[in-house]
């Protein structure tokens, strides 16, 4: 399948599937691309899809970008899921170690140049690891943030040349609570202490009463996304 006969089925199937659910839509993704990968944060969101996929298609490889710098509660829930559902968690690493990248650009880059540091550690390991494969799933919503909020189902991902479904994008909170209740789904324990949004540890902090659930991501600073997605 060349480039434009992709991008004239995404655009059919982008209006077929939005009144589908996220199951279907994640069956018809490994139907019909097969060599696809899902990249799981270990956040509310992907924790149910990694439920999801595992019934539907329990070989699709699942990767995490490893920063170094996660919370210990995130490993915990990488460990957790991987042990209930006897899976292997793809790990892919920066080229450059924590301490590399502090004698290259200084210490505590995050503070300096959270953009440089976020290109160091999660969007050129992604643009590594996603250059192997022809779709990818990922695990954003469209209520999560403005820049969100025109994602589609199923769509072509420009950034990284490929096909990308979001099979959550329409799902509320709520719809994500719900189902990980409903399914006794580990999830990760810091969403429980007012932490909605997990990144690194040196870029989140707790959310307040009454502020934007994307608040804790890079407080004080104008940056929204890592850089992951458009």
């Amino acid at each position: 399948m060349n480039l434009l006969e992709k991008e004239e089925l995404i655009k059919v199937k982008a209006e077929e599937l939005e009144s589908a659910s996220a199951e279907e839509v994640i069956a018809w993704a490994v139907e019909a691309f097969p060599h696809l990968t899902f990249a799981c944060s270990f956040g509310a969101e992907d924790v149910v899809l990694v439920d999801m996929l595992q019934q539907i298609s329990p070989t699709s490889d699942i990767f995490y970008l490893d920063t170094d710098y996660h919370f210990k509660e995130t490993y915990e829930t990488r460990d957790a899921m991987a042990a209930r559902y006897d899976l292997e968690f793809v790990r892919v690493s920066p080229k450059l170690t924590p301490e590399e990248q502090s004698l290259q650009h200084g210490e505590e880059l995050w503070t300096t140049d959270a953009n440089a540091c976020c290109g160091i550690r999660k969007v050129e390991p992604l643009t590594r690891i996603l250059s192997q494969y022809d779709a990818w799933i990922t695990g954003i919503r469209r209520d999560q943030a403005p820049t969100r909020a025109n994602a589609k189902k199923v769509e072509y991902d420009s950034k990284f040349g490929l096909v990308k479904f979001n099979p959550l994008a329409s799902w509320s909170t709520d719809d994500v609570w719900n189902y990980i209740r409903k399914n006794d789904i580990i999830y990760n324990p810091l969403h429980d202490q007012n932490f909605p949004s997990i990144g690194c540890q040196q870029c989140t902090r707790q959310v307040m009463p009454g502020e934007d659930p994307r608040a804790g991501r890079w407080a004080g600073s104008e940056k929204t996304e890592c850089g992951l997605h458009k």
